[in-house]
């Protein structure tokens, strides 16, 4: 764990709780600052990097290139609108540049290029090559002697991919229980319901029979969240030699009314009425999560 790790009380939910309806709304605000945006995705993988960027994830801003920090990938590369905000949020990069999002001159693009963005492990663009960048990161700390976490963040549309699976028969066979596999389950993708499209399910049995432990939650709860990248960090601190798979049940656009779990929300954009819209929905949603919060801590 973090040396600055502290235990999941009711404070740190709240406070997690209150960074993911930040950065949910960040993301509406860079997807109309650049005109439009893969909004649908990115709120429902929010959650999972919040947890991840804001608790777990050993990283130092001010090194974006030390050696020994955990590794991110975002294999779901059309998550950057929800991802670049993080990154500009912690310090990696000036707030100013989301206001310039994809237009023309920006650093941060529809697809994030790490020569450019600070912070950033790997570019995003291509599908399917994330958990191979896993591996290999992974593999190279071993060479190096160097001990870090690679997470690896894809989802059930990705999936599609055959060299993602490829990867996973890799990270199995090699031991690499430091890669984590955070599959962003939302059942939606470009042109449909992933089940209409092309079925992945059962994903925990398929990743259990490449030889992952496998983990399933509901990814919109950041309890269940946070007691499975603990459980994965555990395994790999504790010698365990297989990979983690935390299989995520989400829904796209999760928080916004008019686009929870509508697959045209995999891209868009909003004119004034919707952003009003898209508010008072986060409104309504980070009170429920808190009195969640506040019940069940």
């Amino acid at each position: 764990m973090p040396a600055d790790y502290k235990p999941f009380d009711k404070a740190e939910w709240l406070r997690l709780e209150k960074k993911a309806d930040e950065m949910r709304r960040m993301a509406i605000q860079t997807a109309i600052w650049g005109g439009s945006g893969h909004l649908g995705g990115s709120l429902s993988a929010m959650d999972a990097m919040v947890a991840l960027y804001y608790r777990f994830m050993k990283i130092d801003t001010s090194d974006p290139d030390m050696e020994d920090r955990d590794r991110f990938i975002l294999s779901k590369g059309h998550c950057a609108v929800g991802y670049a905000p993080i990154l500009c949020d912690l310090g990696y990069m000036p707030v100013d540049e989301l206001k310039i999002f994809n237009l023309t001159g920006a650093k941060i693009g529809m697809h994030l290029d790490c020569n450019k963005v600070k912070g950033a492990d790997c570019s995003t663009g291509s599908l399917g090559h994330g958990l191979s960048l896993a591996v290999g990161f992974a593999l190279a700390g071993r060479v190096k002697n160097i001990d870090y976490m690679c997470y690896c963040l894809t989802g059930d549309g990705e999936l599609n991919e055959g060299s993602n699976w490829e990867a996973a028969m890799s990270a199995a066979q090699f031991k690499l229980s430091n890669v984590v596999v955070l599959a962003d389950m939302n059942k939606c993708m470009i042109d449909g319901r992933v089940d209409d499209e092309m079925k992945v399910e059962p994903v925990d049995k398929k990743f259990e029979a490449f030889g992952f432990n496998v983990i399933r939650i509901d990814g919109h709860n950041m309890k269940e969240l946070n007691d499975a990248i603990e459980a994965a960090i555990k395994n790999h601190q504790d010698g365990g030699d297989k990979p983690t798979a935390i299989i995520m049940d989400t829904y796209k656009g999760e928080g916004v009314d008019f686009m929870k779990d509508n697959y045209l929300w995999h891209y868009g954009s909003l004119d004034e009425a919707m952003e009003k819209q898209a508010n008072e929905s986060l409104d309504k949603y980070y009170k429920e999560r808190c009195e969640r919060a506040e019940k069940e801590a």
